[in-house]
């Protein structure tokens, strides 16, 4: 088996593992073409950041954070949803990834629970934390606190990882010419140092804030010389 059949094999247990576990009634047939409808889309021709190995490398991180979790099934379909589609030259693939994931789940997950995933898919869009629904509480901004740090914590990896992460963005963008995305890629570099932290939890901002801030910094010369 290569290193791609193994991630697919894994992480589509993952994903069966967590939807059965909120709706143990799920068929097996329609989990494996749940399933495979992601696993499709992950390994499109325009992904070289966006693909199953970033699911991979983010399943790693909820590994070690789950136990923090109040809703650990929920964060694990939202982080499989999250870029499901993916098009460089659109803005809306937030937007078209919670449609998408509230599409597919809505047979399967109460109404409430697909809303839920559709906020914090959205989410991943500005890195902020929105207001969940009129009743959101401390414990579902918590997740999605988690959910948001994960996404980012390829930002706090070392050098080497970040460099081939950056190359990867690159390559996506490869229809727009390097002027353009250079003045661009410093553009989205500046704002996230702008903010007063990369990270909303505790635990990654004490882990990962301060690398991930040298290696934004490294990138933006990089880009500017």
């Amino acid at each position: 088996m290569d290193g791609l059949s193994q991630i697919e094999t894994e992480l589509g247990k993952l994903f069966e593992w967590h939807l059965t576990a909120i709706n143990n009634a799920i068929e097996p047939a329609i989990l494996k073409a749940l399933w495979q409808d992601i696993d499709m889309r992950y390994n499109e021709s325009q992904r070289a950041y966006h693909s199953l190995q970033h699911i991979q490398q983010l399943f790693t991180q909820f590994e070690q954070i789950k136990h923090h979790l109040n809703e650990p099934h929920i964060i694990a379909l939202a982080l499989f949803y999250h870029d499901v589609i993916y098009e460089p030259t659109r803005s809306d693939n937030e937007l078209k990834s919670a449609e998408y994931a509230v599409d597919s789940l809505s047979p399967y997950l109460t109404a409430e629970q697909c809303q839920y995933i559709y906020a914090l898919i959205m989410m991943t869009a500005s890195h902020q934390i929105a207001d969940i629904d009129e009743g959101s509480d401390k414990a579902r901004k918590s997740d999605a606190a988690y959910l948001l740090d994960m996404d980012l914590s390829i930002l706090g990896a070392s050098w080497p990882e970040y460099e081939q992460y950056a190359q990867a963005v690159r390559q996506e963008y490869a229809h727009i010419s390097n002027i353009d995305y250079r003045v661009g890629r410093i553009a989205v570099l500046t704002g996230l140092l702008a903010h007063p932290t990369l990270y909303l939890t505790d635990y990654y901002y004490a882990r990962l804030e301060e690398q991930a801030r040298e290696n934004i910094k490294r990138e933006i010369i990089l880009l500017a010389s």
